[in-house]
């Protein structure tokens, strides 16, 4: 046991699942109730993007206790930890998002959220107490790997995104990362599997907030006005256009409009309406076309009604697109991790957004999903849920995979 940070655990409370003849080392074997702990302790005082800061101080103070080089206050709460291997070789860097989400957890496990409207409902605690686990392990064992690993622990994935200002501050350089890797627990698939595919894996992130302006009245004389929720109606409508007219069938998208407030009583015509929403794809190519057909619609039926608008459209994150050299790798340590090829699913897209996205644009590498649901234990409700949790035997795994990535890296990629 390796705790520095004492939370006892609680034998009737999702406890994880023991897998017979695991693949797992007898070393991470051992680590795996220090995973739990971790994570139990960071899942009870979950923070939001940019506040990390129990958090950052619960990583150094593991980090410092294992005499790993380290580096902190990057992008406000960012850490970067440093490993030498037992010899030269390429340098490979391991990133885990810290923040969490503006929820109220509904869980009644002992580990719960202690902040209240805050909560770990996308794992992220999970993915810091991995990449602890794979630091601790890599300083113990440096004769088992060449070359340098770079573990970057990021804030604000959940937003307004950490990614970018790590980038900025310099987190691939010195030395320079020649690829990165990451993980996602996902609940979408189940314990002892493993999603992952070189190309596109997530969706770009982009939202709009949209005002149209009409010209408000009464209710019985609606030729003195000019309707924003009719204006806007047409709108959402024909935004639906954008994917099913302008962008190549064989090219995934979506437009959605998540939120119309216009009005407050029966007999006035709206003056203004309001909408908001999220558009996605795969495609790198649509960033510049969707933004375009986007206004041109909403200018066109705001000048045939008579009315006008303010459009307020920003891109997020860009897709999240994986190497092939490096998924390929990632996908044959998940075959021996996993132990049946089976177990490993390439179709594991999602629309769903990540800032790891912008570490992709600047090196090769790749992002993949580790199973963690378990129905048998309930645990396997959707990420962002109030009673989100995981099964917990995902930890080793994670580190694991992690570990062979690394003692793999410099050597399969050294053409």
């Amino acid at each position: 046991m390796v705790s520095t940070s004492p939370v006892s655990s609680h034998p009737t409370f999702n406890q994880p699942t023991a897998i017979p003849d695991s693949p797992l080392r007898p070393f991470i074997q051992d680590l795996q109730a220090d995973l739990v702990t971790w994570r139990r302790r960071l899942h009870q005082y979950p923070e939001l993007g940019f506040r990390e800061h129990q958090t950052a101080a619960f990583v150094e103070k593991q980090l410092k206790a294992w005499g790993i080089p380290h580096e902190t206050g990057i992008a406000k709460t960012g850490i970067v930890a440093l490993l030498q291997g037992g010899a030269p070789g390429k340098t490979l860097a391991i990133r885990a998002d810290m923040d969490a989400l503006p929820i109220l957890e509904e869980n009644l496990v002992p580990y719960r959220s202690r902040q209240d409207g805050v909560m770990h409902a996308c794992g992220h605690d999970g993915h810091t107490a991995i990449a602890l686990g794979t630091a601790y392990y890599l300083s113990k064992n440096p004769h088992t790997f060449r070359g340098t690993v770079k573990i970057i622990f990021q804030p604000a994935e959940e937003g307004p995104g950490g990614a970018l200002p790590m980038i900025e501050a310099g987190v691939l350089k010195n030395p320079t990362v020649d690829a990165i890797i990451g993980l996602h627990l996902w609940n979408n698939l189940p314990l002892g599997t493993v999603g992952v595919r070189s190309g596109a894996l997530m969706g770009a992130v982009e939202l709009f907030d949209l005002e149209i302006q009409g010209k408000g009245g009464h209710g019985a004389l609606p030729q003195q006005t000019v309707d924003s929720i009719v204006v806007a109606a047409q709108v959402v409508t024909a935004l639906q256009t954008i994917v099913a007219r302008s962008v190549n069938p064989l090219d995934a998208a979506v437009v959605t409009v998540g939120s119309f407030q216009a009005g407050r009583t029966h007999n006035v015509i709206a003056d203004t309406a309001q909408l908001s929403g999220t558009v996605r794809y795969f495609n790198s190519d649509l960033g510049a076309l969707i933004p375009q057909r986007f206004e041109q619609i909403v200018a066109g039926i705001c000048q045939g009604y008579g009315a006008t608008y303010t459009l307020d459209y920003r891109k997020l994150y860009p897709p999240v697109v994986n190497h092939e050299a490096i998924a390929a790798l990632v996908r044959s340590v998940a075959e021996t991790v996993v132990e049946t090829p089976v177990n490993i699913v390439p179709d594991c897209q999602t629309m769903g957004g990540e800032d790891m996205s912008y570490f992709l644009q600047e090196v090769p590498g790749c992002y993949f999903f580790l199973g963690s649901a378990n129905p048998s234990l309930g645990l396997d409700y959707p990420h962002h849920h109030p009673k989100f949790d995981f099964d917990e035997t995902a930890l080793g795994a994670g580190v694991e995979l992690f570990v062979r990535c690394v003692e793999q890296f410099s050597d399969r990629m050294s053409d």
